[in-house]
């Protein structure tokens, strides 16, 4: 096998992979490195399996197995008790509903971050880095690595974990909630562990050995949020640290990924649309890296491998729902990783059982109903019968009457191509538990329903994304899901964009929002390159500088920009005093312009207008959105509540049994 392994290195060294019709010699002025070594032979094979059908999120690719990460005060570990048994021959399904059914739910935990790696477990326990023996890992029975509180940082947590292939160290990343930076420590594994090293700003880091079983450590270096540089470095008697490669394109990024098998390290280089895959062996991390396949603008791919053969997931080719498709033997399979739903258009809801094996789940834990409910969205312009059908997901009690009268919190974003986050957060489940209905809607611009569904809601087409939450607003109070002046909506970072949006076009469909570090001032954002992420980010909302198309699109749906004297529902903004992904200037700009027009129409209306609240919180830090934040959950359900003139007593008497005051 090693010797097979050999051959197709030295095979891949010599030549220029095939993407489709995509075949094109690349020279390299990344490195200086020989052209001799390409344009040699063709790789006999590409195989494409299932298990990658897929589109893997960058987050995915970069970061460890999925976990939550929260400060040293709030970790202690949680006992399962009374947790019965389930059956061998429980399908995996039932296994979830069934043991959501029989937990109390005041005993959910969240599981801070941990790697396996041979017959230990590496997580965090309090302030400390620690590990246990496998079998032991639910014990206190551990061996403590490394005290976070010598970083001298402010409630620090492990963000990363990676272990050496032989175990002689481990690499942890950690920042803390109020700041996006990070320091990477280097632990020497021994008797008694010792910090090797430690690096500033690192984002995505991974371990390889030589040939001479030395570990390289191979991580990128964030400034400014752009992160455009690789290193690599040893530890011992041996110690370097070296610059390998730096990204010359603004609007790219890089983050490094280890395949699956651990074989290959991959550097991928990447924008909105367009991505470049460079190939380290695992096995010689010293040689020169191998190009996959060249950059072409709108072609995004990612790499596997296994058993000496590479995976290939690539947005290129005929989409094959669901079905391999092979390719000849010199091309690469390719699979568009668009996801296809069946949904018949008269259907307005729709059990989630019929999707469980795919890609949502039915869950029906105590009395807790989640159901799928589909609005259309005409498009103004559109037939009925050529509208879109929006998928949008709804909990609620399943004891509630009469669902009209229910208070409802929207939830919306829309953008990047990022599925809207629904993972359980414990303010969401005392709303539920107090009567609210919450509804999230998986608006175009998002990627639930793959890249179409992205692309078919960005640039100039991101008016289909408000078009959308509009429709999925209406279609709820249709369906009799709550009314207007019971109804609420929440967004972060660029879901504020259309929630702002939402609130200039159509302000009757809402009584209160809530915002935390919103986007909402886009033209003046993406005109201003000095900002870290405009270039990066002109693919997704377009370049208002150079193009006036882009421009004055733009200015027909930017929040900030559409401001008009009108009612308003009330609005709370959270932001952060040094975010450096939406400047808190914007939000100030926007919070003063919209109280000026508010002001103005209470003005026209006269004396027993009752104006609307626009409370803007500034709160201390750098970091873009902290979910944990205490003060900021209680002030937001605080205000959710008074603007809907609803008792809070019992909801933060429920939140003290998850958050500690």
């Amino acid at each position: 096998m090693q010797q097979k392994t050999k051959l197709f290195l030295q095979a891949l060294k010599y030549s220029i992979p095939h993407l489709g019709k995509c075949m094109q010699k690349q020279h390299l002025n990344h490195y200086n490195f020989a052209d001799h070594y390409y344009n040699r032979i063709k790789l006999k094979k590409y195989h494409l399996t299932k298990c990658l059908q897929n589109k893997p999120k960058i987050s995915e690719l970069a970061t460890n197995i999925p976990s939550r990460s929260f400060s040293c005060k709030d970790l202690q570990p949680v006992k399962q008790e009374n947790e019965k048994l389930l059956p061998e021959n429980m399908d995996a399904f039932e296994k979830v509903r069934t043991k959501l059914e029989t937990q109390p739910q005041e005993e959910y935990e969240i599981i801070n971050v941990e790697v396996k790696h041979g017959g230990f477990v590496y997580y965090q326990e309090g302030c400390c880095l620690v590990r246990s023996k496998d079998e032991e890992a639910d014990n206190d029975n551990y061996e403590v690595l490394f005290n976070l509180e010598e970083l001298k940082l402010d409630q620090p947590f492990i963000d990363c974990i990676r272990v050496a292939p032989d175990e002689k160290y481990v690499a942890a990343k950690i920042r803390t909630e109020d700041s996006e930076a990070s320091t990477c420590v280097i632990i020497k594994l021994s008797d008694q562990p010792v910090m090797e090293a430690s690096f500033p700003n690192v984002s995505s880091f991974e371990w390889v050995k030589d040939e001479e079983d030395e570990d390289v450590l191979f991580y990128t270096f964030q400034r400014n949020l752009r992160c455009h540089d690789v290193y690599r470095a040893t530890f011992g008697d041996n110690k370097r640290n070296e610059r390998f490669y730096t990204e010359k394109d603004p609007s790219c990024f890089v983050f490094l990924y280890l395949t699956k098998d651990s074989r290959f390290l991959t550097i991928n280089i990447m924008n909105k649309t367009t991505s470049e895959v460079w190939l380290i062996d695992g096995l010689s991390p010293w040689d020169p890296p191998v190009l996959i396949q060249k950059r072409i603008h709108g072609v995004l791919y990612y790499v596997e491998h296994r058993d000496d053969e590479l995976y290939i997931l690539t947005n290129v080719g005929e989409p094959t729902e669901f079905k391999l498709m092979r390719t000849a033997a010199d091309t690469p399979a390719i699979m568009n990783w668009d996801l296809f739903f069946t949904m018949k258009r008269n259907t307005k809801v729709i059990d989630l059982d019929m999707f469980k094996d795919h890609c949502v789940l039915f869950l029906k834990h105590s009395n807790l109903l989640y159901v799928n409910v589909i609005g259309l969205a005409d498009d103004s312009v559109r037939s009925l019968k050529d509208g879109k059908l929006v998928p949008m997901t709804v909990f609620h009690k399943t004891d509630s009457e009469d669902l009209q009268k229910k208070p409802l919190l929207i939830h919306v974003y829309g953008a990047y191509g990022m599925d809207l986050k629904m993972n359980f957060r414990p303010e969401r489940r005392v709303l539920v538990d107090d009567g609210w209905i919450l509804a999230y809607c998986h608006v175009r611009g998002g990627g639930e329903l793959g890249l179409q569904w992205h692309a078919d809601g960005r640039l100039t087409k991101k008016l289909n994304g408000l078009a959308d939450l509009e429709a999925c607003i209406k279609t709820l109070h249709g369906q009799g899901f709550s009314q207007p002046s019971l109804t609420t909506l929440t967004a972060f970072s660029a879901g504020g964009v259309l929630a702002g949006a939402l609130c200039n076009s159509n302000p009757e469909l809402l009584r209160a929002v809530t915002l935390e570090a919103p986007f909402l001032d886009v033209l003046n954002t993406m005109m201003d390159t000095t900002l870290p992420l405009t270039l990066e980010e002109l693919e997704e909302w377009g370049n208002p500088s150079s193009d006036e198309k882009h421009k004055n699109y733009i200015k027909r749906y930017c929040p900030y920009q559409n401001i008009k004297p009108q009612h308003y529902p009330s609005v709370h903004i959270t932001a952060y005093e040094n975010d450096e992904r939406v400047p808190l200037k914007g939000i100030v700009s926007y919070t003063e312009k919209l109280k000026e027009a508010i002001l103005e129409h209470a003005k026209d209306t006269g004396e027993g207008y009752q104006a609307p609240n626009i409370i803007l919180d500034i709160q201390p830090g750098g970091n873009h959105v902290i979910e944990d934040s205490h003060k900021k959950i209680t002030a937001q359900i605080k205000f959710l509540y008074e603007e809907l003139g609803l008792d809070s007593t019992s909801v933060f008497e429920d939140l003290k049994k998850y958050l500690k005051f």
